[in-house]
């Protein structure tokens, strides 16, 4: 099984390279300055050399590791907690007789086991060390998008109602937009129902949030408080059907009669200058002229 893929090993050593170099050029350089104000100037570039090239190393061994220590980063709760486990049984096993380690060692794993409440709290929490390996996994396998192949640092998770929250670091290459394409995806590895990301800081935007939702807690029923106020022997009626308004009744508000202004018929001159004569018959239609 490969613990550290080819290309981020790498990466990781062209960077160590390039790390040592500036590293100890610009510390050995600055040392001389610095020491070329006391001694000779030679001596100072000797010194600033005996200064630079040890520091440079170290910034070589970091960027070395760092895989490595990203790695031991993933596993560290489990780390830890397999540490603290052998360290109580070790100590449990040496200072005390057999029944009374087996009597601790029942209690230790029998009570978690009976009691619901501490049972759904090992499990919520069993199931946020597998989401963060789970989305470890993603970004190993579909969601790399850096030509150094540097994963996302996934920072810490905890248990929810729905399921679990994780947050994660991105790294140069990655953004919001490039997950979202993908949360189908995501929930599938998580052994999940849905999966959603959002940004989780207004000012840094490879800082995300991740909610692993495994079930719906908005479909359980819910008892009125009401239930035990109202007596059951209390006599019930039929309510009236509403009465559906088809127009408004507004009787309390007058409303203003509006009178529209009279249009007279304008006179027409005929073209020696004289007025026409006014016909006698009534007409039946309206002139064009009066609404022009």
């Amino acid at each position: 099984m490969t613990v550290i893929e080819a290309k981020v090993h790498r990466s990781s050593a062209r960077n160590a390279r390039l790390a040592f170099i500036l590293t100890a050029v610009i510390i050995g350089l600055l040392a001389a300055v610095v020491a070329a104000s006391s001694v000779h100037p030679i001596l100072g570039l000797f010194i600033g050399a005996a200064i630079g090239t040890p520091c440079g190393a170290l910034a070589w061994l970091l960027v070395r590791i760092w895989p490595v220590l990203r790695l031991l980063w993933w596993w560290t709760p489990e780390i830890v907690l397999t540490v603290a486990v052998l360290t109580f049984w070790v100590q449990l096993a040496n200072r005390t007789p057999a029944p009374v380690t087996l009597v601790v060692l029942v209690l230790v794993v029998g009570v978690p086991a009976a009691v619901p409440a501490c049972r759904r709290a090992l499990v919520a929490w069993t199931w946020c060390l597998i989401v963060r390996h789970r989305l470890r996994v993603c970004f190993a396998q579909f969601i790399i998008a850096n030509q150094s192949g540097s994963l996302p640092l996934i920072l810490w998770a905890k248990p929810t109602p729905v399921g679990e929250r994780v947050w994660v670091y991105l790294r140069p290459g990655l953004s919001l937009a490039d997950l979202e394409g993908r949360l189908d995806r995501i929930a599938v590895a998580c052994h999940a129902a849905t999966a959603l990301v959002e940004r989780a800081s207004d000012g840094n935007a490879a800082y995300l949030r991740f909610d692993i939702k495994r079930r719906e807690v908005l479909t359980a029923t819910v008892g009125s408080p009401l239930v035990d106020v109202i007596h059951p022997d209390t006599p019930t009626a039929d309510r009236p059907a509403p009465v559906i308004p088809t127009a408004l009744d507004l009787p309390d508000v007058d409303a203003p009669v509006i009178t529209l202004p009279v249009q007279k018929k304008p006179a027409t001159t005929s073209a020696n200058g004289s007025k026409p004569a006014a016909s006698s018959a009534p007409s039946d239609t309206d002139d064009v002229s009066d609404w022009i």
